[in-house]
């Protein structure tokens, strides 16, 4: 069984109060992050029709502060399925509401494993493509699993030698006395 991208789109949009803010007055990423796994769980549950846990986040950057006052809208897709994982990609906006200014605030994407009542892993549905952008979206995800997989190999306590790396770090700041 296949399913679109676009039956388990997500988007959901919330007011920002002063109640979420950090010591500098913005949005804390906290809670930010917190409302991104709740949407990424949607989608991924919605995709698999089963329940869904947090398996990985990777890379989270905020590019832009939300103020209080401004509606966020996080809008989720499934970008990528594997057996039992899914690759929720999250696109996260801030809009002014009394200018209609809007800001990129941060995009992540969501590793989700179904699970049963057990806990224990079971297959998701297949992704149908329809468009170049969802294909691009899978094949970015393909690179990111596969970048990982080379780093945590090139990182393996087998594969590690301080000497391969000593002189390249010369130009960091970093003084290393091993």
């Amino acid at each position: 069984m296949f399913k679109s991208v676009k039956s388990s789109r997500i988007e959901i949009s919330q007011l920002m109060l002063p109640s979420n803010t950090n010591f500098g007055g913005k949005i804390h990423g906290g809670y930010i992050l917190s409302l991104m796994d709740q949407i990424a769980f949607s989608c991924a549950s919605k995709h698999s029709q089963s329940y869904c846990v947090t398996a990985s986040v990777d890379k989270v950057n905020f590019l832009n502060p939300i103020e209080v006052g401004e509606l966020v809208t996080m809008k989720a897709s499934v970008n990528y399925v594997g057996n039992s994982s899914m690759v929720v990609g999250i696109r996260v906006e801030s809009e002014n509401i009394r200018t209609g200014k809007k800001k990129h605030c941060n995009s992540s994407y969501f590793t989700m494993v179904a699970v049963d009542e057990s806990g224990n892993t079971v297959e998701v549905p297949g992704l149908k493509i329809t468009n170049e952008e969802e294909l691009k979206r899978f094949l970015k995800a393909i690179k990111r699993n596969e970048a990982n997989k080379m780093r945590k190999l090139e990182f393996s306590e087998e594969n590690f030698s301080v000497e391969d790396y000593k002189e390249s770090l010369k130009s960091y700041r970093v003084d290393i006395k091993l």
